[in-house]
C-alpha cells in the first residue's frame, strides 16, 4: 500500500501537468510563485496542515514498523485506497482543470481577472478541492493499516475545515459574485451535509 500511496501522488503530479499545463499554463505558474496580499491566516494553517500531513505518515511508518495497530481486513485497506484515489487523483484534479484560479493560498486574483466558477465539481460543492484532499487524509491510515493514523488525519480535517470557513468568508466580502454563487450551491464541503 506504500507504493500504492506513492503512485496516487505520481498520478496527481502527471495529471496535473498533462491536463493543466496545455489548457491553463498561468494557473501553474500563480502556484509556483509567493504572493504579498497571502494572508496570514491561511499561511499558518497551511503549515499546521503541513505538520499534520507529515505526522500522519511518520504516525503510519512507524505502527506499521511497530506494529501498534491490530492488521485491518484486505477490503477495509481497499476502500482507503479508493477514497484516496477517488479524492486525490480524481476530484482534486477535476477541480484543479474546472478552476482556472485553483492556486496553493487563498488570494482573490484581481490581477487575473479572478471570477466565480460555477463548473465541473463546483456545481456540487464550493471547495471540492478540499474535500478531494480530506477523502486522501481519511482513506492513508486504512490503506497504510494504522488505526493511529486517524489521530492526525482528524486533526487535519479540523484545519481543513477552519481554512474552509475562512476561505468562504473572504470570498463572499471580496469576490464579485461569489454571494449568488454561495446561494445556488448551498454545501461548503460536504453535499448535503455542510
Amino acid at each position: 500500500m506504500g507504493w500504492a500511496l506513492s503512485a496516487i501522488y505520481i498520478i496527481w503530479s502527471v495529471s496535473t501537468a498533462m491536463l493543466i499545463l496545455p489548457v491553463n499554463p498561468a494557473m501553474l505558474a500563480e502556484r509556483a510563485r509567493p504572493h504579498t496580499d497571502t494572508r496570514r491566516w491561511d499561511m499558518a494553517l497551511l503549515a499546521v496542515m503541513g505538520l499534520l500531513m507529515v505526522a500522519e505518515y511518520v504516525t503510519a511508518s512507524l505502527d506499521v514498523r511497530w506494529g501498534w495497530s491490530p492488521l485491518l481486513p484486505l477490503a477495509l485497506q481497499v476502500i482507503g485506497l479508493v477514497a484516496a484515489v477517488l479524492g486525490y487523483d480524481l476530484l482534486l484534479v477535476w477541480a484543479m482543470v474546472s478552476n482556472a484560479f485553483f492556486v496553493a493560498t487563498v488570494r482573490i486574483q484581481t490581477d487575473r481577472q479572478h471570477t466565480v466558477v460555477s463548473s465541473g465539481p463546483y456545481r456540487y460543492v464550493r471547495h471540492p478541492g478540499y474535500l478531494g484532499t480530506l477523502l486522501l487524509h481519511f482513506g492513508v491510515p486504512f490503506m497504510l493499516n494504522s488505526l493511529w493514523a486517524i489521530i492526525p488525519a482528524i486533526l487535519l480535517a479540523l484545519v481543513l475545515i477552519m481554512r474552509t470557513v475562512q476561505e468562504d468568508k473572504a470570498l463572499h466580502a471580496e469576490l464579485p459574485g461569489y454571494t449568488d454563487y454561495a446561494e445556488r450551491v448551498r454545501y461548503r464541503l460536504l453535499p448535503y451535509v455542510w
